[in-house]
């Protein structure tokens, strides 16, 4: 309480921070519980996991806070724009002196949590390719090993295991318990697709299967977890959820989904009439097959036996052999031919050889002369000495002469 200052005041002032209490005070005594209606705008999400945003109508707007542990309980995210009905209390910021309403549930107007939860999983979920059609592998035409995903006290089984008796079907059959309804049944249902895809001989398929229910009760097989388990196994998977309507987004992974689990038995294991008629089916192909391909044949031989090579096969002979005497003849004028260009440079070559033979250069009146003694040609008279022994060669036969005097000057022809 503050104190009077002044004939023209009134005796008692409030501060700031008593105003604001007694305000708190009032407001939240007369709003313990309030329920309100509005839009989302500005919504926010902080570090430590609290949600901040406003709710507002055509004419005024409401601060909202919503804490961490409720926050961690909401089935779907919040967004700008949803209509949602809020239950909460009334409470005053007093740092800033404004009001705001403390979330304590929340629902989507128009519609339920779980299906506003599972619309956006599924368009999540469906942005990622996890639900594409082309991803999806087959199953072999006979299904030898089989690991069945249940609850081992539900209905779902003894559907199952009634439909592979009554039906033509060998193989091993693998029953993993597992929950199939509550909280942590999806990651038990994941962990087990994950063993026995761990296995050294593994299933040829894995048999999810559950008896029907409401959203909620099939709500494990609309977890994340569980169908990142199935998009991720090895091993295909077949879906057996529900009734016909019941559509989950473990359906919508699965490579196979069944209508019921019992209609997933039956496509596993065919009767004794499926494959009757199946094989019947292969007879009656294999017989047209083999009547097109003889009509094929009797056409092909046809055509051959009324051609000319089979009425007058040695016409062809005959053509081909008046082929090779051509090419005969026609080899042998080439090779005529090339003996005379090569005879013809032979004799062009002997000529300039001959020409330059030094036996033509010795009939044209020339001689060689050699020194008896060493065999040397003489070229020079300046190599002789008187008395050397000299042996000379005409173009026709030799002679052996004595040098009597050497003159260094040579004769001109005229004095010769």
């Amino acid at each position: 309480m503050g104190a009077s200052v002044g004939p023209d005041l009134p005796e008692t002032i409030l501060t700031v921070s008593q105003l604001t209490a007694e305000i708190k005070d009032l407001l939240e005594s007369a709003y313990p519980l309030v329920w309100v209606q509005g839009e989302i705008s500005n919504v926010s999400r902080s570090a430590s996991g609290h949600y901040y945003m406003d709710l507002k109508d055509q004419s005024a707007q409401l601060r909202a806070v919503m804490w961490r542990s409720t926050a961690s309980r909401l089935a779907f995210q919040l967004r700008d724009g949803f209509e949602v009905i809020c239950r909460g209390r009334l409470e005053v910021y007093e740092p800033r002196g404004a009001y705001q309403l403390v979330v304590e549930q929340i629902y989507p107007k128009g519609v339920g949590a779980l299906e506003l939860a599972l619309r956006q999983l599924r368009e999540k979920l469906a942005r990622e390719g996890l639900f594409d059609p082309q991803r999806k592998r087959g199953l072999p035409r006979f299904v030898h090993r089989i690991a069945l995903i249940t609850s081992p006290t539900g209905a779902a089984i003894r559907d199952f295991l009634e439909v592979l008796r009554n039906r033509w079907w060998t193989g091993r059959l693998w029953i993993v318990p597992a929950r199939v309804q509550g909280e942590g049944a999806a990651e038990e249902m994941a962990a087990a697709i994950a063993l026995l895809n761990r296995l050294p001989e593994p299933p040829q398929c894995i048999v999810l299967a559950r008896g029907g229910g409401s959203l909620e009760d099939l709500w494990a097989f609309n977890e994340e977890t569980l169908v990142r388990a199935i998009v991720a196994s090895k091993t295909p998977i077949v879906t057996g959820v529900g009734h016909e309507i019941d559509v989950t987004l473990a359906d919508l992974a699965a490579d196979l989904r069944a209508l019921t689990p019992t209609h997933a038995a039956m496509l596993l294991a065919p009767t004794k009439e499926e494959l009757l008629q199946e094989i019947q089916g292969f007879q009656k192909r294999l017989a047209g097959c083999l009547r097109h391909r003889l009509r094929a044949v009797r056409v092909r031989y046809e055509a051959l036996a009324s051609s000319r090579a089979f009425r007058r096969p040695w016409d062809r002979l005959h053509t081909l052999a008046q082929k090779v005497d051509e090419y005969e003849a026609r080899l042998k004028r080439a090779l005529g031919f090339r003996v005379d260009q090569v005879g013809q440079k032979i004799r062009l070559l002997a000529a300039q050889i001959e020409s330059l033979s030094p036996l033509a250069v010795l009939g044209r009146g020339y001689s060689l002369t050699w020194r008896t003694a060493d065999r040397q040609l003489v070229r020079d008279a300046a190599q002789l000495q008187p008395g050397d022994e000299l042996l000379t060669r005409f173009a026709r036969g030799e002679a052996t002469s004595r040098v009597e005097q050497i003159r260094n000057s040579s004769p001109t022809l005229s004095e010769t």
